[in-house]
C-alpha cells in the first residue's frame, strides 16, 4: 500500500488534538444510520427532509483493514480494466485520491469522465451534484456511481428548486417579464456548479447558465449582456466577490433570504440590485477569517496568501490572492523559488499540496482540522463495495438523472462549456 498519511491519522496524531470534531476519527459508517452531513465543516447545517441516506455497509467491508481494502480495491480494478474510471475530488482523502484516474475540481472530473469512452462505470469519489453532473455530460450507457449516497453539499442543499421557484416568482411580480429597450430580460438565473441538477434545469429552461468558481466572472458578463439583473446561487460570498471585483457597489447586491418575504427586501432595494444574491455559503470557507490571516503573516512574514472565492469577502479582500482550487494548485506549482504559502481551502487538499511540493512550506489558515464533512463520508470501504459489486456485475449506487431534467440542465451546463476563465486562452 502507498505510504500516504491519511486524514485520520492527522486527525489521531495532530500535536494539539486540534479537531472540530473527535468523531472524525471513526469510520463514517458508524454515521450511515444518522440523519445529517456528518462531522467536520457542515456537521452544524440543518440537512433536508428527504436528503439521499446510504444503506449500511456490509460486515466485511466494516471489519477489513486499510491494506487490505486498498489490496481489494486495486484487484477490482486489475479485473475490471478499462470498464471503468475513478474520478477523484481534491477534497478527498489520501487513501480515497490514490486510486484516481483523475484527481480535479467538480467540472474538470466532470469532462475527464468523457475522456473514457469505453467505460461503462464512472465511480465519481465526491459529492452528489457532482455525480449528477457527470451522468449529464456522460452517454446514458455509462453509469455514474457514488459510492456514498450520503456525500451530499450543505451548501447546494441551501438552495433547492421550490424555492428558487418561488423567487422567481415574486420577482417575475416585480420587475415583470418584458425585455427593455435593449433586449435585455429583467433577470437572468446563474446557480453555481455546487447545486442540483434540477437548479441547473431551472438555469438552462429560463435563459441562465451555470458558473464555476473559475469562470464565475466571464459568466456574469454574459448574463449582464442578456439581463437587467442577475440572480445568483446557492453560494452568497462567490456571487459578492465576483460582482465586487467586477465594479458592482455592495448596495446594488442584496441578499435574498428565501424565508423571507421578498427575501428579507423592500421592493426599492430589490428595484435598484444588480446581483441578488442567494442566502447560501460553503461551511469549509465560511471557517477562514481575516485574524487568520493576519496571524500567519505575523509568523511567516512574506507568506503568500491564497484564498477561495467561496471564502467572505473580508477574507478575500485581505488576501494576496483568490481562485478556484486548480488557480490554487497552478499557482503553488509555478512558484520557481521556495516560498511560504498560507492557503485558505479545504484541509486535505492543501495537506496533500504540501507534501507534493517540499520545496515550499503550505499550510492551511486555519489550524483545527475541519475537513468537508460530505468528501470525508467516501471511504476506502465503500469504494471497494461498489468496485467489488461490479466485478459480480452489480451496479450499485448508480445516480441517474431524469431525462427532461438532464436535458434542460444540458443546456446550461453547454452555456457554460462556452465561457473560458478570464487571462485564458
Amino acid at each position: 500500500m502507498a505510504s500516504v498519511a491519511t486524514t485520520i491519522e492527522r486527525i489521531r496524531t495532530s500535536a494539539d488534538g486540534a479537531t472540530c470534531a473527535p468523531e472524525l476519527a471513526a469510520p463514517p459508517w458508524t454515521l450511515d444510520p444518522v440523519p445529517g452531513y456528518g462531522p467536520g465543516a457542515s456537521m452544524g447545517d440543518v440537512i433536508p427532509v428527504g436528503a439521499p441516506r446510504q444503506g449500511g455497509l456490509p460486515e466485511e467491508y466494516r471489519q477489513a483493514s486499510s491494506d487490505e481494502l486498498h489490496e481489494r480495491i486495486v484487484a477490482a480494478r486489475a479485473a475490471l480494466g478499462e470498464r471503468v474510471v475513478i474520478l477523484g475530488h481534491f477534497y478527498q482523502r489520501d487513501e480515497v485520491v490514490q486510486h484516481a484516474d483523475f484527481v480535479g475540481d467538480s467540472f474538470q472530473l466532470a469532462n475527464a469522465a468523457k475522456t473514457r469512452p469505453g467505460a461503462e462505470a464512472i465511480i465519481f469519489c465526491g459529492v452528489h451534484f457532482m455525480a449528477e453532473t457527470a451522468d449529464i455530460l456522460t452517454r446514458p450507457d455509462q453509469a455514474v456511481i457514488l459510492p456514498n449516497l450520503a456525500a451530499g453539499c450543505s451548501m447546494a442543499d441551501m438552495a433547492d428548486i421550490d424555492s428558487v421557484t418561488e423567487c422567481w416568482e415574486d420577482l417575475a411580480d416585480l420587475y415583470g417579464t418584458e425585455p427593455d429597450a435593449d433586449g435585455r430580460v429583467p433577470v437572468v438565473p446563474v446557480t453555481y456548479m455546487n447545486s442540483s441538477a434540477a437548479l441547473k434545469a431551472f438555469c438552462g429552461e429560463h435563459g441562465g447558465i451555470v458558473c464555476t468558481s473559475s469562470n464565475a466572472e466571464s459568466v456574469l458578463e454574459w448574463a449582464f449582456e442578456r439581463g437587467q439583473r442577475v440572480l445568483f446561487f446557492p453560494d452568497q460570498h462567490l456571487g459578492r466577490n465576483t460582482a465586487k471585483a467586477m465594479g458592482v457597489p455592495l448596495e446594488r447586491m442584496p441578499m435574498w433570504n428565501p424565508r423571507r418575504p421578498l427575501g428579507g427586501n423592500d421592493e426599492q432595494t430589490l428595484l435598484d440590485a444588480q446581483v441578488l444574491l442567494w442566502h447560501g455559503f460553503c461551511s469549509v470557507h465560511r471557517r477562514f477569517t481575516v485574524d487568520q490571516i493576519d496571524r500567519a503573516r505575523a509568523d511567516h512574514p512574506g507568506a503568500r496568501v491564497i484564498v477561495h472565492p467561496e471564502c467572505p469577502m473580508a477574507v478575500v479582500d485581505a488576501a494576496d490572492e483568490a481562485g478556484s482550487t486548480d488557480y490554487i494548485r497552478k499557482a503553488i506549482a509555478a512558484a520557481t523559488e521556495p516560498t511560504t504559502f498560507a492557503i485558505g481551502t479545504e484541509v486535505n487538499m492543501v495537506n496533500r499540496l504540501a507534501a507534493e511540493f517540499p520545496q515550499h512550506t503550505i499550510f492551511c489558515l486555519d489550524p483545527v482540522i475541519c475537513p468537508c464533512s460530505t468528501m470525508y463520508r467516501i471511504h476506502p470501504g465503500y469504494l471497494a463495495w461498489v468496485l467489488e459489486g461490479l466485478v459480480r456485475g452489480e451496479l450499485l449506487n448508480r445516480i441517474t438523472v431524469p431525462d427532461d431534467v438532464a436535458e434542460n440542465a444540458r443546456v446550461a451546463l453547454e452555456r457554460m462549456l462556452a465561457m473560458k476563465p478570464k487571462g485564458s486562452s
